[in-house]
């Protein structure tokens, strides 16, 4: 029987093939890409559920979800300035704002990004800087046992009947500046949006209210524990995102719509300057800003949609009036805003 003995070259080329085939795997996931997204905790459960499975099939790439504050993400950009690690922020526009000033965020253009075509006005910011993907919305929140007729206008909490019975949001939380707006076109019968320019008027006004005033709060769970249970009546104005949901749940509550319109709350997006995986970064920008995504994404946010192809939530008014806060006042005047809403509506 004739006798086989391979020589040395054979015996390495066998080695190198078995090692190539036993290396592939490793392989194969390196060249799975990944980036980091940096958005809400809030956020996490339908990005993770619905964003990230429809960007990875449709990228083969892996998205890392990272939720905290927006202003945590912004001091992680600050901080990694130089080295980049996120790619992406989902924040909200006051800290864009901040982000925008010291350079850490890159442009979306209409080459990048197509679905910026496809935006309602009043939803991409500063040139391009970033845009809003969604807009919870911010109406009158009402107990609908205490009250079984909804609240119809801004200027209802201020009814006399209602003494004690109202809950505003500090200055402190950006869903309570609306009421400064609406106590200033209140006082002087100016629009929503031109009150937003004056609001000494404003703070005069909001006097007036603290005789039906029962709390002013900066924690949400508070207050709606105190709505829920019909010590409050209305909480005025309440995030939709956060009063629509406990309705879901089974609250007795439901969220309001006033004749004069309602504010959107900003769901800002945008790339980090020199960051990796850029294509995918703003790959990912236009996926949210698509229609088919935020039509998956309305109902469980509770959410006006920002691209214009996708309706309104049915149960909202066809000529419901949206509007914008101007996030460029605020980030400049905010401060001040809070020291004197702390001196003059302390109750």
């Amino acid at each position: 029987m004739p006798s086989f003995s391979p020589d040395r070259r054979s015996v390495l080329r066998g080695a190198a093939t078995l090692g190539a085939l036993v290396a592939a795997p490793s392989i194969l996931r390196a060249q799975t890409r990944e980036f980091v997204v940096g958005g809400a905790a809030g956020h996490k459960a339908w990005v993770e559920e619905i964003v990230v499975p429809a960007f990875e099939k449709k990228h083969g790439a892996k998205v890392i979800f990272e939720g905290t504050r927006s202003l945590v993400n912004l001091e992680k950009m600050q901080k990694n300035r130089d080295r980049p690690y996120m790619s992406v922020v989902q924040m909200d526009d006051p800290v864009m704002i901040l982000a925008v000033k010291e350079g850490l965020l890159d442009p979306l253009t209409p080459a990048k990004v197509p679905n910026l075509a496809a935006l309602v006005p009043g939803t991409l910011h500063m040139d391009g800087m970033w845009a809003n993907y969604l807009q919870p919305w911010l109406g009158i929140a009402y107990n609908t046992e205490a009250m079984r007729r909804a609240p119809t206008s801004w200027a209802d909490p201020y009814d006399p009947k209602y003494k004690g019975r109202v809950i505003l949001p500090s200055l402190q939380n950006t869903e309570g500046l609306p009421n400064l707006f609406v106590a200033a076109a209140l006082a002087t019968s100016q629009s929503l949006d031109a009150a937003q320019r004056d609001v000494e008027p404003g703070f005069r006004r909001l006097a007036t209210l603290k005789p039906n005033l029962l709390t002013v709060y900066t924690q949400q769970p508070q207050a709606y524990n105190l709505l829920e249970q019909s010590e409050a009546w209305m909480i005025s104005s309440a995030m939709s995102s956060y009063a629509l949901e406990r309705k879901a749940a089974g609250a007795p509550i439901d969220l309001a719509a006033p004749k004069e319109g309602v504010f959107a709350m900003p769901s800002g997006v945008a790339v980090v300057k020199g960051c990796p995986q850029a294509d995918l970064a703003f790959a990912y920008v236009d996926m949210l800003l698509g229609a088919e995504l935020q039509q998956r994404l309305v109902g469980p946010t509770f959410s006006l949609p920002t691209n214009r192809a996708v309706p309104r939530p049915a149960d909202l008014p066809t000529d419901l009036v949206v509007h914008q806060i101007d996030w460029a006042t605020v980030a400049r005047e905010r401060d001040g805003w809070i020291k004197r809403w702390d001196r003059e509506m302390a109750i």
